[in-house]
């Protein structure tokens, strides 16, 4: 007979059991939605980051792949989904940046940087680089 490779196991240790929780657990308070729906979002994220490498590789294949690509991203149904798109987005970033003063403490010495400094700090840059990505595409100087 084959020694076990763990003689020590037992399936169901009694100590270990813990309540059944259901599916839909998340349902149950407003914030929990929230944050499933943020979690969410992060898929929306992969494949703007992912339509963004598809933009850059096409750039590499010529004006007609460009050409071509362009012309699929201007279909009413794609136009129709990008706009979902940015709204996703624009839930993710605005949430994350509200919940990064709970996970940054920023100290100068001994004194601690007030949450809606660090707050403000991040609205500031996503504004700024928001705005050199505009003049960017536009094209202003």
């Amino acid at each position: 007979m084959a020694k076990a490779l763990n003689a020590g196991y037992k399936r169901h240790y009694p100590k270990w059991h813990r309540e059944r929780v259901p599916i839909f657990w998340w349902l149950r308070s407003a914030s929990y939605v929230k944050f499933m729906f943020r979690e969410l979002t992060s898929l929306f994220v992969a494949y703007a980051a992912g339509l963004l490498l598809v933009q850059a590789w096409v750039l590499g294949q010529g004006a007609a792949a460009h050409a071509r690509l362009l012309n699929w991203l201007s279909h009413p149904a794609v136009v129709t989904w990008h706009v979902i798109l940015l709204a996703t987005l624009l839930f993710h970033t605005v949430t994350w940046l509200n919940l990064t003063p709970q996970a940054l403490v920023l100290r100068l010495g001994r004194w601690r940087v007030p949450k809606t400094v660090v707050w403000a700090g991040h609205y500031a840059a996503w504004l700024v680089l928001s705005l050199v990505i505009v003049c960017l595409f536009v094209g202003v100087a």
